[in-house]
């Protein structure tokens, strides 16, 4: 039926009053004076609901097949509009997982992207940046939560924490696991349940690990490497299902004996101690007195060296003066024996005590001398004698007894 108003049924199917007849929209008249209407009447209303019927009525098509520009219109602005739909937006901490008819098909960086509007595709974007923790052997506020926050006290969890090392001991271990979400599409689809799956091979590595290490480096200087292999194997485990995870972090929190034997262990490990510590005194001393030995040895064999080159050279300087005073001697007999004879007694009397005593002197007591070589006492001073004759020549010289002059 014809919209227009010139009579007829209205679009709501009441009929319509004749022109000027002042029908309210709905067909019905209005009343005189406006009738209980506290405002009046209001044709301002009507006029503007008759107004915006006539704007629709300009774009709709006609029976003469008018008005198909104005429909191609309206449809192009709605495609405009459903098209732009398709623009969103991903937070630096996000990423975008696009589903197409709820089937997974590509993860979106941050920044603007675009994808096909709904209902062919939609758009969900998890926060990737958050650290989670995930606790093993022991159970906190903190397990499965944010990093920031604030752990409670913590309650052991046995059935976790006791592992059997390389050399058959058990030890209670404690580990936290930190990870963050890699890729979101493979987090989500990828596995079921990404934490339970990220604790079982953390806690299977570790079981592993600490299977290969004995006990006494594991307590020790082994934690480190312990914590980094734990690591590399639970992020390759993780890679193999695809999950979507990176294990940014393994923290060893304890790991001490089992508590019914931590006293017998601990005597142990002081008897090991004790044990290390007399090792390194031992070989502190021989690392000492070694080298030490080894140094007088040395020292000793240079000096004999030393020795040996002084007497050759000794000897053979010896041997050389002799052939040489035998030359002189056969060059001239006399001279030579005198210059030996006077040497001798000159080397004898350097090195022997002398005491002179005059001829002349009358009731002088001989002296024996016992001292061992020092120089006897003087004897007391008696009256100097009148001066003697001068002696003949064979008389002036002392004559040597056992080294004695008289």
């Amino acid at each position: 039926m014809p919209w227009n108003s010139n009579g007829g049924q209205s679009p709501w199917g009441n009929p319509r009053p004749p022109s000027g007849g002042g029908g309210g929209p709905w067909g019905q008249p209005p009343q005189n004076g406006g009738g209980n209407n506290p405002f009046g009447r209001g044709p301002d209303l009507d006029e503007a609901i008759r107004r915006a019927q006539d704007t629709v009525r300009r774009y709709m098509p006609r029976r003469g097949g008018s008005g198909g520009k104005g429909l191609a219109l309206l449809g192009v602005a709605v495609l405009a509009v459903w098209a732009a739909s398709g623009i969103y937006r991903v937070q630096p901490d996000e990423q975008g997982v696009v589903l197409r008819f709820g089937r997974f098909v590509d993860t979106t960086q941050p920044g603007l992207n675009y994808h096909i509007p709904w209902p062919v595709e939609s758009v969900t974007t998890p926060r990737v940046t958050r650290i989670n923790r995930i606790d093993i052997g022991f159970r906190s506020a903190a397990d499965g939560s944010s990093v920031t926050t604030r752990p409670t006290p913590s309650r052991d969890v046995l059935e976790e924490s006791m592992m059997l090392t390389g050399d058959e001991n058990i030890i209670d271990t404690d580990v936290a696991v930190f990870w963050r979400i890699r890729d979101a599409g493979e987090f989500l689809f990828n596995t079921r349940n990404p934490e339970p799956t990220v604790k079982s091979a953390a806690e299977s590595m570790m079981r592993e690990v600490i299977g290969r290490t004995p006990i006494q480096p594991a307590l020790t200087e082994a934690r480190a490497q312990i914590e980094q292999a734990v690591r590399q194997g639970t992020q390759a485990i993780m890679d193999q299902y695809r999950a979507g995870v990176e294990i940014t972090q393994v923290q060893l929190q304890k790991v001490d004996p089992p508590p019914s034997v931590v006293d017998a262990f601990r005597d142990v490990q002081r008897a090991q101690a004790d044990r290390e510590r007399a090792r390194n005194e031992a070989e502190s001393y021989r690392n000492d007195i070694i080298p030490r030995a080894r140094g007088e040895a040395e020292r000793m064999v240079q000096e004999a060296q030393g020795q040996r080159e002084s007497q050759i050279a000794r000897a053979r300087g010896e041997a050389q003066r002799f052939t040489s005073v035998l030359g002189a001697y056969q060059v001239a007999q006399d001279v030579t024996l005198r210059r030996m004879y006077l040497e001798t007694m000159e080397e004898i009397l350097r090195h022997n005590p002398k005491i002179l005593v005059d001829d002349r002197l009358q009731g002088l007591v001989p002296l024996l001398n016992l001292d061992g070589g020092r120089s006897p006492v003087a004897p007391a001073a008696r009256p100097a004698a009148p001066p003697a004759p001068p002696a003949p020549n064979n008389a002036a010289r002392p004559q040597t007894l056992g080294g004695t002059a008289r």
